[in-house]
């Protein structure tokens, strides 16, 4: 096991363990509890042609026991102990974690690293989960208002490539098809100690870093190594032009639309990416902010919109490309051309003049605000750390983002927005449905 220590503003021990697996071990006296997570280097941007949605029903098969434990008795051990724990599938990783009293760690090192060694796959399991992930699109998309609105419906107007374009939560006829031999495969593919990160952070006062990675290696370390895979590029040309789909939602009381704009890379050009993200704030965080004002309060053009730099929420959540998006719902009587007229004028605005600095403060204020909020949360914090060693190799992203943020100028704001109006886009329109539709089995 190799062991590099980093001195910055968090305390971060890094490792990695004979069989390939990272190790992130974050010490923090001030939480009185401990975390583990396991994020694996798998998203539905990675799953393959044919088997839509297979990485989120993965995440689901990974709570249906494991080599030494019978199904729900994960779930006990971590009760029994008062944690909590759950998993999430996201574009390019699915973490599992779990919070616990600093006494459980190693408990919460044995429950993680026995699930990953060998998960119980079984056809009655993975019968059951397609049931349970059927059911989980149901509720959440087919029979909801503006369900997969916009991060299923708009992808695959802004991009062409099926990594990119695909529908992440699943096509039924395609999970229901799913074997037992493609879960095996997509675990023996994805699941490689080599292509996870296990990070340990909060109260370590027990065991102290040393003994910490010792018990990581107690418990993970005997996990045979396997081939990790080579992640292709996810890359494809931006859009010259505009391009437009509508799609009919027999749930939506109004009609809605979503522009989608490619974004930099998060990697290559971290504070450009950044400077999208502020712009979306700029944009729409808060009854002040610039489409709020003209759009809902004195235009009264829309009942609600929306900003985001990424398709699945925060910021440096996902690799290149990811994509920044405008939502809004507007009354029937509003064409989407107006509200998108609006929204052209105001990026224009912007690009031509930038935030004013009272603006870009008060903007700032309330998202390193919002950041100190979350990072209270100590799940939130470990699992940012996690996602962003994974993703990029640099956890302290996550505590950089308020420097980062506060450093922003207004002319950084402008060329973001001067960039997304010099670029094509996706134009997504909701219209609401005349018919009910089907029962979603389709």
């Amino acid at each position: 096991m190799s062991v590099i220590a980093d001195q910055s503003a968090l305390e971060l021990h890094r490792a990695t363990l004979a069989n390939g697996l990272r190790v992130l071990v974050v010490p923090d006296p001030a939480t009185p509890v401990v975390e583990v997570s396991v994020h694996v280097d798998v998203g539905f941007r990675s799953e393959p042609q044919g088997r839509t949605g297979f990485a989120h029903l993965f995440e689901h098969l990974m709570f249906q026991g494991s080599e030494s434990l019978e199904k729900l008795e994960h779930f006990r051990q971590v009760q029994s102990a008062g944690g909590i724990f759950n998993g999430s599938t996201h574009q390019d990783y699915t973490d599992y974690f779990q919070v616990l009293p600093g006494a459980a760690l190693e408990r919460a090192l044995f429950l993680e690293a026995d699930r990953l060694r060998a998960p119980k796959l079984t056809v009655e399991n993975l019968r059951n989960q397609v049931d349970v992930v059927k059911e989980e699109i149901r509720l959440n998309v087919h029979n909801r208002p503006y369900g997969g609105f916009p991060w299923i419906l708009l992808p695959p107007v802004l991009y062409d490539t099926f990594p990119n374009a695909h529908n992440g939560y699943g096509d039924f006829s395609e999970l229901e098809q799913a074997s037992l031999d493609d879960a095996a495969a997509f675990f023996d593919t994805f699941y490689a100690p080599g292509n996870a990160l296990v990070t340990v952070h909060g109260d370590l006062s027990e065991h102290g870093v040393d003994g910490t990675l010792a018990l990581v290696e107690r418990h993970f370390g005997d996990i045979p190594a396997r081939p990790v895979p080579q992640r292709p590029s996810f890359a494809e040309p931006a859009p010259g032009a505009e391009r437009r789909q509508a799609v009919a939602d027999a749930h939506a009381p109004l009609p809605a639309l979503a522009l989608g704009y490619r974004v930099p890379d998060p990697a290559a050009e971290p504070d450009a990416y950044l400077a999208h993200a502020m712009l979306a704030t700029v944009l729409a965080d808060g009854e002040a902010s610039r489409l709020q004002r003209r759009l809902v309060h004195t235009d009264e053009l829309v009942t609600d919109v929306s900003a985001s730099n990424g398709l699945m929420g925060g910021p440096f959540d996902a690799r290149d490309p990811d994509t920044f998006t405008i939502t809004a719902v507007h009354p029937a009587e509003v064409s989407a051309d107006r509200v998108t007229a609006a929204v052209d004028q105001e990026l224009d605005r912007l690009a031509e003049q930038g935030p004013g600095t009272e603006e870009l403060e008060r903007q700032t204020a309330r998202w390193v605000a919002a950041l100190h909020r979350e990072d209270d949360r100590v799940m939130f914090r470990m699992l940012g750390l996690g996602a962003r060693e994974l993703l990029y190799g640099r956890a302290e992203l996550a505590v950089e983002l308020p420097g980062r943020l506060a450093a922003l100028t207004g002319a950084d704001v402008a060329a973001a927005a001067a960039r997304l109006r010099s670029s094509g886009r996706a134009v997504l329109l909701v219209e609401p449905a005349a018919e009910p539709a089907g029962d979603g089995d389709a």
